[in-house]
Formats: C-alpha cells, structure tokens, sequence
C-alpha cells in the first residue's frame, strides 16, 4: 500500500442525496487509485467531518495525506475553510504532513462530461429544434468570490461555442447575480424557441432543485418557448478521472499553463478534429504590408492565392484562400461571420 493516503474534502448537505453522492464519487475515487487508502469527511451539515477522515488515515498508520478539495472552483470553502481545518489537525498532530491540491477548477473532461450531460437532456426532449433556435443558460453555485463567478461564465463560454448553440447565458444560485429566475426572463426575450437550463453542479441539493424550480416558474409564464432541464454533472466517469489527476498533481507537480486548453494538444469540445494540426503562423504572407517602401525600395507583391474560406475583414485584399488551419466549426452561425457577409452585400 502506498505511504500516502487521500482525503477527499467536501463542503456537506443537509440533503441526504447530495451527500451520498459525494460519497459515491470519493469511492469512484477510491476505485480508481487502489493503492493508496481514501477517507472522506465534510465542512459542515454531514458525518464524517474532515477530521474523522483523517483520524481513520492515522488509524491504518498513515502520516502522508494528500487532501483535494471535492469542489468545483475555489471560493471561500476551497480558499480558507478547508485549509484551515488541514492546518490546525497537521498542528495538533506532530509527524503528520498534509498536502492541499487544487479545486477541479476548469478542465477538459469537466467540459466533456458538461457536455455529455446537455447533449443527454437534449436527445431525451427530441432534435425538433435547430442549435441555433436554442439558448444555453448554464447555472453556477455562485459566491462572494469574482474569480470562482468568473470561472462559470467560462465553462458557459466552452459549452456555447463547442456545442454550437445559438446563444449562452451565465445565471447563479445564490450570493451573486444574475439568479436564476431573472436571468431566465431576460434569456426569453431573446426569442430563441428553447433554452436549456444546465447546473454545474457536482451534486444534487437544495440549490439545484431551486434551479429546476425557478425554471418551472418561468416555463409556465412562457409556454411557447420550450425549457429544458439538464441533469448535473454528479458522478460522471470523466468528473471521476479530474479527481484522479487532482490526486496526481499533487505528487508529481505539474505545469499548468494555459497549454492545457490548447485545442492543438487536446480534446476540446467541438474541436476535435484539431488536435495534431501543424502549429505555425498563418500571417507570414501579410508581415510587412501595410509599411509601404520601408526605406528599402520595394514593395511586398501579395498576388498567391491559397484558398480558404473564412473572411479577416481586417486585411485589405480578397483573404480567401487557406493558410492550412482547420476551418472554423461554427463558420455558419447565424450571429457569428455570416453577419459580416451580409453586411457586406455579401449575402
């Protein structure tokens, strides 16, 4: 057995559900990392607290613990309750050393499994209705932090954009705003035909619920805009696989540069079919336009032609030719570069 045991550290419900799927997912945790021992404890609301799980660590003879917080983004809890509860315990208990890892924060398979879990409400209500006829509001806990509020209009932004829906909306549950049912009112002034609702929320609870309720309320006073409620993301194989490399991150270290979005390196949503492309500059063929004679005596001749079918309308040429990049996914939406065409007499 490995010297370092895990302790998953939630936040606690007063909802039965929430809290046995978190204990779920510590055991899918569990599952996935034999070799090393898992406890689990809570802030607040449910047993075991942190410092029973840490307690049953001791009791195996384990000294090494690494800690991650079973949250989504960083605000208060992740940010101060929680480190403080490590710090006092490895205090009280000389010989003991406790290393904190990061929230899941936004990652790849988080976005993934998010989009799973929309794509599963959307085929259940039926493919009647066009992306781009349909509004996504995605839901965030919600907190006194900016950078943790930020951080869900973000995932909100990666769902819209790879998905292809006609618009996006960032609302919350509580502490900051928009909530949930002003947002909603505003999202169906829009004129979109459905909007699918989306908590990003690891479990169920009364906050998710009071999404779902918020969203009936405003079904109701506009029933001839279609609503969709979309499960959460709770134990989804890929939320499971983020607590692992949360686990990992902390052992080995890592460099978390924004490399980790890069649709060249990885999967993003939507961008499949980019990973591997060349990385070079597709600008080589306009360095130095625009600088005229430049003391040099000549003129840069721009008469190539490569064949490419997005619009720079920056440029002052016919910018219709290809650089070897991948085409834009969502080059047709109806609010996105076909405007500029139209605009321009172009359509």
């Amino acid at each position: 057995m490995n010297e370092w045991g895990i302790m998953v550290c939630g936040h606690g419900s007063r909802d039965v559900q929430a809290v046995e799927e978190f204990q779920a997912v510590a055991r899918g945790l569990r599952e996935r990392l034999p070799e090393h021992e898992t406890e689990w404890g809570f802030l607040e609301f449910a047993t075991p607290i942190i410092r029973d799980g840490l307690d049953a660590l001791r009791a195996k003879g384990l000294r090494k613990v690494l800690a991650v917080p079973g949250m989504l983004f960083a605000a208060g809890h992740a940010k101060n309750d929680i480190p403080s509860v490590l710090n006092t315990y490895q205090a009280q208990h000389p010989g003991m050393e406790i290393r904190y890892g990061r929230e899941l924060a936004i990652d790849l398979k988080l976005i993934r499994a998010a989009g799973e879990r929309v794509e599963e409400a959307i085929t259940e209500a039926g493919e009647h209705i066009s992306r781009h006829e349909t509004l996504l509001v995605v839901v965030g806990r919600g907190a006194s932090d900016p950078d943790a509020n930020s951080n869900v209009s973000k995932v909100m932004r990666m769902l819209w954009e790879g998905m292809g829906f006609g618009w996006g909306e960032t609302a919350y549950s509580g502490v900051t705003f928009p909530l949930v049912e002003p947002a909603l009112e505003r999202a169906v002034r829009l004129g979109f035909r459905r909007i699918v609702v989306f908590p990003y929320f690891l479990f169920t609870g009364i906050l998710v619920q009071r999404i779902y309720d918020h969203t009936d309320l405003v079904a109701a006073r506009h029933p001839e805009i279609e609503f969709v409620k979309a499960p959460y993301l709770n134990d989804h194989p890929l939320v499971l696989d983020a607590f692992r490399d949360r686990v990992q991150e902390i052992l080995e270290g890592q460099n978390l540069m924004n490399c980790q979005f890069c649709k060249y390196r990885e999967q993003v949503l939507g961008f499949e079919a980019e990973v591997g492309l060349p990385q070079e500059s597709h600008h080589h063929h306009v360095e130095g336009i625009g600088t005229g004679d430049s003391g040099h005596g000549h003129q840069h001749s721009h008469d190539h032609d490569h064949g490419h079918s997005h619009d720079h309308h920056h440029h002052e040429h016919d910018h219709s030719h290809d650089h070897g990049h991948h085409p834009y996914p969502h080059a047709n939406h109806p609010l996105g570069p076909v405007t500029l065409r139209k605009l321009e007499g172009q359509a």
